[in-house]
């Protein structure tokens, strides 16, 4: 049933031998090259990659950096203006003071004038009713010049306050 022969094993194996010959000067170095090219590929996307990871954590290194700088600039920034609304603040209060006592002032210059001329009016008014009820008094009429004499006798009688 199985028979050896060997002259169809030699004439296999050299067969075998120049295919193998054949493939290795055809087909064998193609694939070789082809293979180390893939190989270096491989390795060439690995080296990116692991460029592009340090690239990456370097950028979010500096975005957190950037990131901490801004928080902190707006936290001054806030500060400054929290600081400048204060003052404004104050500046503002100082100045409403400033004129609430500027017009506390005028308001006592004003009524010590109108007082002083109520005063005024009223010594005229007490002059010219003495003058009056001493005419009718002593049943005379003075002249002007007698009756201001006798008002300002009689005022400097009278008490300042």
């Amino acid at each position: 049933m199985l028979d050896i022969n060997p002259g169809l094993i030699l004439w296999t194996i050299i067969t075998f031998l120049i295919l193998l010959f054949i493939l290795g000067k055809v087909a064998w170095k193609p694939l070789v090259n082809a293979l180390q090219a893939r190989e270096q590929g491989i390795r060439d996307a690995l080296l990116k990659a692991e460029e592009a990871r340090k690239e990456s954590e370097r950028l979010l290194a500096e975005n957190k950096e950037a990131m901490r700088h801004a928080n902190e600039e707006t936290s001054r920034i806030l500060k400054e203006g929290r600081e400048l609304a204060e003052q404004i603040k104050n500046e503002i209060v100082a100045k409403a003071h400033e004129s609430a006592k500027t017009m506390m002032g005028q308001a006592k210059e004003d009524i010590q004038r109108e007082k002083e001329s109520a005063l005024l009016q009223l010594r005229n008014e007490v002059a010219d009713l003495a003058v009056n009820a001493a005419e009718k008094i002593i049943d005379e009429t003075l002249d002007e010049a007698k009756q201001k004499k006798l008002v300002d006798k009689v005022l400097q009688s009278l008490p300042k306050n």
